[in-house]
Order: structure tokens, then C-alpha cells, then sequence
């Protein structure tokens, strides 16, 4: 029970964290990757508050011998860059800089987001069910 509290507190936590950063914003987040144009550094704040963050609690968790509700702490065994790794960055970067929305900030917006954010989630996971169903037997 810890453990599902736990993780409805820190999704509570993000979700707040993206709406307050306006990262569930995709006119902001386009601002932000609009580097040519009219640019808004703002949201360069709000990544480096999170890697400062990150570091500090990584720092923090690797003082333990293991996690509160787990046996063990989870950690990639890959730590190659493969094509797989590559091509899902270049297709992950393709749909932020076109729509503005992430997956996280794409379920954090569904409450506020209105239709668009909806189809975004919608197209989401079907992009995921048709590499399950198509590419990831192909790649196996």
C-alpha cells in the first residue's frame, strides 16, 4: 500500500510541477524550442531546477542500501547507444517540436488541455500499441 501511496504523492507532485512550469503548455514549450525565431529561455530554468534536483536527490538515494519499497533499485543493464535508442530520440524530438507536449506533460494536460491534448494522448498509445504489435518483433 506505501508504495502506490507513494507514487500517487510524487505524480501528484510532477503533475503540479508541469502545470505550474506551463511545461502542459504547448505554445510555451514551442517558445522555448523556437531558438531561431522568438525564442522564451524560460524553460531553461525549469530543466536546470530539475537536473539540480535530480543530482542532489540521486546523491541522497545511492546513500541507501536499498529502496523503501523495493528489494532492489532497477537500473538499466543497456548502456549502449544503439539505432533503436537513436531513431526513438529523433521520433521523440520530431513530435515535441511539432505538437509542444511530451508524454508526461501529455497526461498532466488532459484535465486542462481540452480535445488536442486527448488526441495527442490517443495517437500516443496507439503509437505504442503498433510498435508492441509491429516493430518490436521485427527488432527482437
Amino acid at each position: 500500500m506505501g508504495k502506490q501511496i507513494s507514487g500517487l504523492i510524487v505524480g501528484l507532485i510532477f503533475g503540479l510541477g508541469l502545470t505550474i512550469s506551463q511545461m502542459v503548455n504547448p505554445e510555451k514549450v514551442l517558445g522555448f524550442l523556437d531558438i531561431l525565431g522568438n525564442w522564451d529561455p524560460s524553460l531553461a530554468f525549469v530543466m536546470g531546477a530539475a537536473l539540480l534536483i535530480t543530482a542532489i536527490g540521486y546523491r541522497l538515494v545511492w546513500t541507501r542500501r536499498k529502496p523503501v519499497f523495493e528489494d532492489a533499485f532497477q537500473l538499466p543493464g543497456n548502456k549502449k547507444i544503439d539505432p533503436k535508442l537513436a531513431i526513438g530520440a529523433v521520433l521523440f524530438g520530431i513530435g515535441w517540436g511539432l505538437v509542444g507536449l511530451c508524454p508526461g506533460p501529455a497526461l498532466a494536460s488532459i484535465t486542462i488541455g481540452g480535445l488536442p491534448a486527448w488526441q495527442f494522448v490517443g495517437a500516443m498509445i496507439a503509437g505504442v500499441i503498433v510498435y508492441d504489435l509491429i516493430v518490436a518483433k521485427r527488432i527482437a
